[in-house]
């Protein structure tokens, strides 16, 4: 957990760029919303092999995510539910539902379906917090931070070492 940590902090205070670690963030919380074992997981994890995103910080957001979906799966499936229940819906997860590629999806299960589309619509402002976030930290927080008492005993802990190992 320690070196999972220290990467992430070397990706924050690296050179890479921000909107590559709030996308990391945001396919890290989509995959961490939605359950596991579902196809368009494999295809968030393609997207974030393929556009090289930051893996440190999309595996940290898939974690922590997926601790809190755990609390928000009630709510997800409240609002799975009712778009699936809705009648004004029903033609269109019918006609889903005669196609393979749509069962295989499992849109139809009520909590992959809220989880899905609650993750897709908070996407957005994650993102744009996210890199706020990062651009702030770069240009205030990293200096005041690196002054710090705390922070100074902890360079000379082992988590400074393995933090230092990676740098390079």
């Amino acid at each position: 957990m320690l070196t999972l940590l220290a990467k992430f902090l070397k990706a924050l205070n690296s050179e890479s760029g921000a909107w590559a670690l709030a996308f990391a963030f945001v396919l890290g919380m989509m995959m961490g919303f939605t359950p596991l074992w579902r196809m368009h997981n494999l295809a968030i994890l393609l997207i974030a092999l393929l556009f090289r995103i930051n893996l440190t910080g999309f595996i940290l957001s898939f974690v922590i995510c997926s601790g809190i979906a755990y609390l928000l799966d009630p709510w997800f499936h409240q609002f799975g539910f009712y778009l699936l229940s809705s009648e004004n819906w029903q033609p269109l997860w019918q006609s889903m539902y005669q196609s393979a590629f749509w069962r295989v999806m499992q849109f139809h299960h009520s909590i992959t379906l809220g989880s899905f589309i609650i993750s897709l619509a908070f996407a957005p402002v994650l993102l744009i917090t996210s890199f706020f976030i990062i651009t702030q930290y770069r240009s205030r927080i990293q200096t005041w931070f690196n002054k710090l008492k705390l922070v100074q005993m902890l360079k000379a802990n082992r988590f400074w070492a393995i933090y230092s190992d990676l740098r390079g």
